[in-house]
């Protein structure tokens, strides 16, 4: 039996039938030359993480556990400067004590702004858990409590930015723009790197104090620059996405300019205390190995991401990005148009889990979000969304967004796993299959 054949096998073992199998086999086959321009990156960003590493000369002494204050923690100190560096930044704080991305945006915005001050969205509707952060939807500590203003600009109708409505919007208390780089929940195009500095520069011209914090959850190490090359001054982010590598049981992290970063730490821990306290707890070194490997676990998952694309597209759903396009996140959202569908695809990626593989994922009313959500996620890190996971909000459209993959291999099999759930269903055109 040949290798091809004994692959075959195994994954019949794991519940793949051979008509998807070979389709899928199909789809890869279009895609090698996409993927070792994929692997030029990732090259790319390795070397650029280890040159940060070497010249913020890590130790092993940098990875012994503190405890209480934290007090002189040479592991907590000497990473944020391999973050700084990696990010091109002045100055970061990378902290176990920031429990999700939602918080570091959070801590960012009350760190930097105001009372009286405006903060200015130029790419539409923000992530759905920071409605209840800015005040868009009432919720106690909001930025609404504290007098702080809010003001949108809605992307055109092709998904562009409308550089006229920007300009309107921008006033005399326009403190801070936040520019969500990933498209969230929402349909629209994720912003490059290039389109985020051209946003910046135009910003900045018509006022140039204003603060321009990137939200780059899911776009670390997916281009071979970050936002701070381009002229951010602050960058946000979750150690359980991109940057944590898949080791990181928790985290989150502020890159940039000093100033916007010691605001958040004074607002992390205390007036007066700022960077100084705050103890690693024995994590630290899961934090210095999962930067290590995040430029490969990241290639892993943008593979996966055009994978899905190319497979989902040939049949006939709506996806985005479609399977062509340059890639600057790692989620991939596949339109449904049908709940059953989109019950049955997250299904699928459960199922292909090395955790919970047994479970069976049912939409609920998950914090933050203002319908019922489906989330697979067989993760080693709860809620972890680097890890193979697949989610969305059951409501029309009806689109599930995946993302991760610790290994190529793992999204590869996640996909047939989504594939196979609606073959079995009759919820995809047999026909375009076998």
């Amino acid at each position: 039996m040949n290798h091809n054949a004994r692959l075959q096998q195994q994954y019949e073992s794991l519940g793949v039938c051979k008509e998807v199998y070979d389709f899928g086999v199909r789809i890869e086959e279009g895609l090698k030359e996409r993927f070792a321009a994929l692997d030029q990156t990732a090259e790319f960003n390795q070397a650029k993480v280890l040159r940060a590493m070497q010249e913020a000369r890590v130790s092993a002494e940098c990875f012994q556990a503190t405890s209480g204050y934290g007090y002189n923690d040479l592991g907590r100190d000497t990473l944020e400067a391999v973050y700084a560096k990696c990010f091109r930044g002045e100055d970061a704080l990378v902290r176990p004590q920031i429990t999700c991305g939602t918080h570091a945006l959070a801590l960012a915005l009350l760190s930097n702004l105001r009372p009286g001050d405006e903060l200015l969205s130029p790419v539409g509707k923000p992530y759905d858990t920071l409605e209840e952060v800015i005040g868009i939807r009432p919720s106690k500590g909001s930025l609404a409590e504290y007098r702080i203003s809010y003001r949108q600009v809605d992307l055109l109708a092709d998904g562009s930015l409308d550089y006229e409505g920007i300009r309107q919007a921008i006033n005399e208390k326009t403190k801070l723009a936040t520019i969500q780089r990933s498209k969230g929940y929402a349909s629209r195009p994720t912003l490059s790197v290039a389109q985020i500095g051209e946003l910046v520069a135009f910003i900045k011209r018509i006022k140039p104090d204003v603060i321009c914090m990137v939200d780059n959850c899911y776009g670390e190490f997916v281009e071979d620059k970050e936002p701070l090359e381009v002229g951010a001054d602050l960058i946000v982010g979750s150690l359980i996405k991109n940057p944590g590598g898949g080791l990181a049981p928790i985290g989150g992290y502020l890159a940039g300019k000093k100033e916007c970063v010691e605001h958040a730490a004074y607002r992390l821990t205390s007036p007066g205390l700022g960077k100084e306290v705050g103890a690693s707890l024995g994590v630290i070194q899961s934090f210095y190995q999962g930067l290590f490997l995040a430029p490969s676990v990241v290639n892993g998952a943008l593979k996966g991401a055009i994978f899905a694309a190319n497979l989902y597209e040939s049949l006939g759903f709506d996806v985005l990005p479609n399977g062509s396009e340059s890639r600057h996140d790692i989620i991939q959202a596949v339109t449904f148009r049908d709940p059953r569908a989109m019950t049955a695809f997250c299904q699928g990626i459960q199922a292909a889990a090395p955790v919970d593989a047994y479970v069976t994922p049912e939409p609920w009313a998950m914090p933050g979000y203002d319908s019922d959500v489906i989330m697979a996620a067989g993760a080693f890190v709860q809620g972890s969304s680097i890890e193979l996971s697949a989610d969305g909000p059951l409501k029309p459209p009806y689109t599930a967004f995946f993302q991760g993959g610790l290994t190529w291999h793992h999204a590869k099999f996640g996909i047939f796993m989504s594939l196979q759930k609606l073959y079995e269903q009759n919820l995809v055109n047999r026909d375009l299959i076998c």
